[in-house]
């Protein structure tokens, strides 16, 4: 389903990508972002048609704009992501595999959930791995790719990596910086220990504060897969994105 070869979870990409020296490579990597909770059906459309545009890997929403969003960019080649127990992560497991289920059903190719951050902080590994293989069976019962998102500006390197390694045990395919919402985004220093962690098995997604060409390429650069952003259209012309997501 990802298209970074060699694997479906996109661990690795094509050395051209890696550089980031054009703006197809560049695009090749965004999940284009829209998920204040304010945004309007106009602005979802609007998201769509600039993701089909520039050639984004995905359009990353809230559930409810999952049907819309699959609709809009169907015949594009680019894919429908939804985020799950969106944005604080406290939310049972058994919910989150719900409401992961009923986006697949609507039409979600890819689902971002959030860990339970509470057990990541009491360095509790088997409630983190229990979370994320719910969802994860939910997810890949659909034929879609789990995202995990640690929110790495609550943790500690060392939990950090626990979390990392509970995304693996649990079988999940991607692991990501951060929800945007919790203070922090994206540093090209935990994206490398992201990547030292989960070795090439994993995609890791850089998201939180990615607003420019030169934050996309130091993300690349330090292992990361997928950059997820809401100023796509300003990181592919090189330009300063602003710090909505």
């Amino acid at each position: 389903m990802s298209n970074e070869a060699p694997t479906a979870a996109g661990s690795a990409a094509p050395a051209s990508q890696e550089s980031g020296d054009s703006t197809v490579s560049i695009a090749s990597y965004i999940d284009h972002t829209l998920l204040k909770p304010e945004a309007s059906e106009a602005e979802i459309l609007k998201v769509c048609a600039e993701a089909a545009e520039f050639g984004f890997k995905s359009v990353c929403v809230n559930p409810i704009w999952v049907k819309t969003v699959k609709t809009a960019l169907k015949g594009s080649g680019v894919l429908t992501c939804s985020v799950v127990g969106f944005p604080l992560g406290a939310t049972p497991s058994d919910v989150k595999a719900f409401e992961a289920r009923g986006a697949v059903l609507d039409g979600a190719e890819e689902v971002d959930m959030v860990i339970n951050i509470a057990a990541a902080r009491a360095n509790d590994q088997g409630a983190l791995v229990d979370d994320i293989a719910a969802v994860a069976e939910a997810v890949h019962d659909g034929g879609a790719i789990l995202k995990v998102i640690i929110e790495t500006a609550l943790l500690d390197d060392a939990q950090k990596v626990l979390a990392c390694e509970a995304a693996v045990e649990a079988g999940a395919d991607f692991v990501k910086t951060s929800t945007g919402f919790n203070g922090g985004g994206a540093t090209a220093e935990d994206v490398a220990l992201m990547r030292r962690t989960v070795g090439r098995t994993l995609g890791v997604k850089a998201s939180g504060g990615v607003r420019s060409r030169a934050d996309a390429q130091a993300m690349i650069a330090a292992g990361a897969t997928r950059i997820g952003a809401s100023s796509g259209i300003a990181i592919v012309k090189g330009e300063q994105g602003s710090s909505a997501y």
